[in-house]
């Protein structure tokens, strides 16, 4: 992660890193996992307090009201403009190392009160009777331990708002902390609680405050899980709207994904898409948190199997990106294999995980499909209309073909730009060949920047010539562009055309490069 983030510092990630080293098609599958992560993440983390408050007092309604009005609750704060903040995040983030500590001392302290006869007997209550059981035991106790860590895959879609080399810092202090809490926290549930009562679902942690400090300590752990849960429902409304902005730009879903409302500034069809999804994944669920926690689970897992697979491929079609550390190749297959390994293992002690996701997943890539794909799709609807005369006499259906013609000939001519540096023509046909099988445009800006010392490179008009007769269906306009190649000049040029940054392509920057790639916001597109 610290090596794709260096070389690759900008928002969006990991869809914008398959954007770059791959094809669009291995970026919707990302994304398309990306969408699920968030939006579970949203659902699971108000289902869950929800289901916390209930397991501490009665609610006088269904646990599934609860939920559905916390949804309501950050649906309409997001309207409002609310968005992650770093002083709230510090300030949660403070509280809830605190009520962490605060429970650990009160744990320690019970636990040196009372011996180890506890941790003994469930000890001896859970060993496995063999050899072959203790090492099953231990494999499935790190496939399910892996789940603890989720948030992790959100870490890089911060990056560009972080300083030189603060990504680093920021994983190790995720690790730590991660590692202490979770370490001493189980160890003093299974010193103070009886076995039966850890497996039967109850809120473990009020159980333990419960136990080691009474009913003040209890409360404050179920105020601390809500708020953190909370921040997790915000979360993932406000990464899902960051995708789905990124996406439209993209224009993989419609412009209008991209309009704020103009008080608060909230991209509101993006909110209420998100709330609207996040509503549909808890109904088809039937509000089961066991249903959507098993999901949650599998696509957390499989978003960070994205990582290492995202590196190889940046190894190996983008090797001239400048960038620290350097992660062994050996090192990565490692890890790939135990991604797999992983997903592989929670599969087995659950197959109905990967059930469950399936399902979600395939309808997520078929709707990225189709709206990538919508030019093709409105082709064979124009075939069909054309090859079947009785459609032509239908009111409904009257005038279909003009309209259709009309709609792909609007999606063609929305340009793109490649941005070339030299007159190498089987440079040029690679970068126009790219933008033809992943972006609906049939017209095709070759953007060069110069100045009038060193002048355009001597074929390249000639060549540019040659490419817009070779690919028909394209028209190349070439743009010279008399001023340094810069990332001011790129935003400038991107302003004067409306085209997005993310749809202007560009060769893969070397170590002599000046700019970092993130200031120009550019897709690389060739080695």
């Amino acid at each position: 992660m610290e090596e794709l983030a260096s070389a690759l510092p900008i928002n969006g990630a990991p869809y914008t890193y398959f954007n770059n080293v791959a094809n669009k098609k291995a970026a919707l599958i990302c994304a398309s996992i990306l969408v699920l992560d968030f939006l579970s993440t949203a659902v699971v983390s108000a289902a869950t307090a929800t289901s916390y408050l209930s397991g501490e007092v009665a609610l006088p309604f269904p646990a599934w009201v609860g939920a559905a009005f916390i949804l309501v609750v950050f649906t309409f704060l997001s309207l409002t403009g609310v968005r992650e903040s770093a002083r709230l995040a510090l300030a949660m983030l403070s509280f809830h190392i605190l009520t962490m500590v605060v429970l650990m001392i009160a744990a320690a302290v019970h636990w040196a009160h009372t011996g180890n006869e506890m941790l003994r007997d469930n000890w001896n209550a859970g060993k496995a009777s063999s050899s072959s059981g203790v090492a099953h035991q231990i494999f499935n106790g790190v496939c399910l331990g892996v789940l603890g860590l989720t948030g992790f895959e959100t870490t890089p879609s911060y990056v560009a708002k972080m300083k030189s080399n603060v990504f680093p810092l920021v994983l190790r202090n995720l690790h730590y902390p991660a590692i202490l809490f979770n370490v001493i926290l189980m160890t003093s549930v299974l010193a103070i609680i009886r076995l039966p009562d850890i497996t039967s679902g109850a809120n473990i942690l009020s159980l333990l405050a419960d136990k080691v400090g009474g009913p003040w300590l209890r409360i404050w752990i179920v105020v601390d899980a809500m708020v953190v849960l909370c921040g997790g429902v915000l979360a993932g409304f406000v990464s899902s709207c960051q995708l789905f902005e990124q996406l439209a730009l993209d224009r993989i879903l419609p412009q209008f994904y991209l309009r704020t409302m103009h008080i608060t500034s909230s991209p509101y069809i993006s909110i209420f898409t998100c709330a609207s999804l996040c509503a549909l994944l808890y109904i088809s669920a039937a509000a089961d948190l066991s249903l959507l926690s098993k999901m949650f689970s599998f696509t957390f897992l499989c978003t960070m199997a994205t990582f290492p697979f995202c590196l190889l491929l940046l190894k190996f079609h983008r090797g001239r990106l400048p960038r620290t550390p350097h992660t062994p190749l050996l090192l990565v297959i490692v890890t790939m294999s135990v991604s797999a390994v992983l997903i592989a293992g929670n599969i087995a002690i659950d197959p109905t995980t990967a059930g469950y996701f399936a399902p979600y997943f395939i309808g997520v890539f078929l709707i990225f499909l189709i709206t990538q794909n919508k030019a093709r799709i409105l082709r064979f609807v124009l075939w069909f209309y054309d090859h079947h005369s009785r459609l032509h006499a239908l009111k409904l259906t009257k005038g279909w073909g003009a309209r259709i013609i009309n709609i792909i000939a609007t999606m063609k001519r929305q340009p793109v730009c490649i941005l070339v540096k030299g007159d190498e023509i089987h440079i040029l046909s690679r970068m126009l060949i790219y933008a033809y099988r992943n972006e609906v445009t049939s017209c095709v800006k070759m953007i060069h920047f110069t100045d009038n010392e060193k002048g355009m490179p001597s074929e390249l008009e000639a060549n540019a010539r040659i490419l817009d007769e070779a690919f028909p269906q394209i028209t190349i306009d070439l743009v010279i562009v008399y001023a340094p190649f810069s990332p001011v000049s790129v935003a400038t040029l991107a302003h004067r055309l409306n085209i997005p940054p993310s749809l202007m392509f560009m060769g893969c920057p070397g170590k002599d490069s000046p700019y970092e790639l993130f200031e120009f916001g550019t897709r690389i597109i060739t080695s």
